[in-house]
């Protein structure tokens, strides 16, 4: 049987004419459309109808995208995050959704880090002086003088507190599961203590704006706050007021709740907050283990 396999992967669509003889040796055609960095609803409805099986990043699969592929046998999910697809409207059609999991924990603890160590040091503020003419010295933080508050005690957030205990930072931890380590904390005295807060969740239910006014309001005076995770974890409009306003120092952020970020955002004259778009899980070997798994799960799923 010959299969058509719709690839909107942002990450995987560069390397696809890679690994065409893999699709052509499984009898697959490939639909590869152009990307912005992902597919509404509106852009999957036309491609959807004689589709087996996608390769999909952050795309929209809803319920009426799905009811649109009376032929789709998988989808699989280029990556860890499954948030922007309804899995009980593709479980009720008997259509397995796949994924990677623990595929960026790594680089995403490293950017963590990396947007950390960026405030601690003032590294990109002394940068942009010195470009300026200006010589100036500045008294900064070492690591192990902070608190670290990481909110989701997962695989990322695991890896977080191994790094946060190498600089010999105070951690504090909190999760809605019970988890065996003796820094968890009420939530409420993990924002009141911490230097930085680091938003380790996944995106569900019960952690969709988890950082609000409310939340902001809590966190310690001076604190920074680091989201590489998804961006509707944190409310937007309550952050900019709170860095504005000066009752957070800064943010260091990857994700966003519309990407990419649109133009004139306001976070783009905001010298206290440092930007990568959606870019933590960058990692050669963790790109390459991806690309294969995802292939193999998408090809055993188009055989059974």
């Amino acid at each position: 049987m010959k299969y058509k396999v719709l690839i909107t992967a942002p990450y995987f669509q560069p390397v696809v004419e890679r690994f065409l003889p893999l699709f052509t040796k499984h009898n697959i055609e490939v639909v590869v459309p152009k990307v912005n960095e992902r597919m509404s609803e509106e852009e999957l409805l036309p491609l959807i109808g004689d589709i087996h099986g996608v390769l999909c990043g952050d795309d929209r699969i809803t319920e009426r995208v799905l009811a649109a592929a009376p032929n789709l046998k998988t989808i699989v999910k280029w990556g860890t995050g499954i948030d922007s697809i309804d899995k009980e409207a593709a479980a009720r059609r008997g259509i397995p959704v796949r994924n990677t999991l623990n595929a960026f924990t790594e680089p995403v603890a490293d950017t963590i880090f990396a947007f950390m160590l960026a405030f601690a040091r003032g590294t990109i503020d002394l940068d942009r002086k010195m470009r300026n003419g200006i010589w100036e010295k500045k008294l900064s933080k070492a690591l192990n003088e902070c608190t670290i508050g990481i909110i989701g005690m997962g695989n990322i957030g695991t890896a977080v507190a191994k790094r946060a205990e190498a600089f010999g930072m105070r951690i504090l931890g909190n999760d809605i599961v019970e988890k065996p380590h003796e820094f968890m904390v009420p939530i409420e005295k993990l924002l009141a203590e911490s230097d930085f807060v680091a938003v380790c969740t996944d995106l569900n239910p019960t952690s969709r704006y988890i950082i609000d006014d409310k939340t902001l309001a809590l966190m310690k005076a001076g604190a920074y706050l680091i989201n590489a995770s998804r961006g509707p974890l944190v409310d937007e409009k309550a952050l900019i007021k709170a860095l504005k306003e000066g009752r957070v120092a800064g943010a260091g952020i990857d994700v966003f709740e519309v990407e990419p970020l649109p133009t004139g955002h306001p976070y783009f004259g905001m010298g206290n907050v440092i930007m990568s778009p959606h870019n933590a899980n960058s990692s050669l070997k963790a790109w390459e283990k991806v690309h294969e798994n995802s292939l193999r799960q998408l090809f055993e799923d188009l055989a059974s």
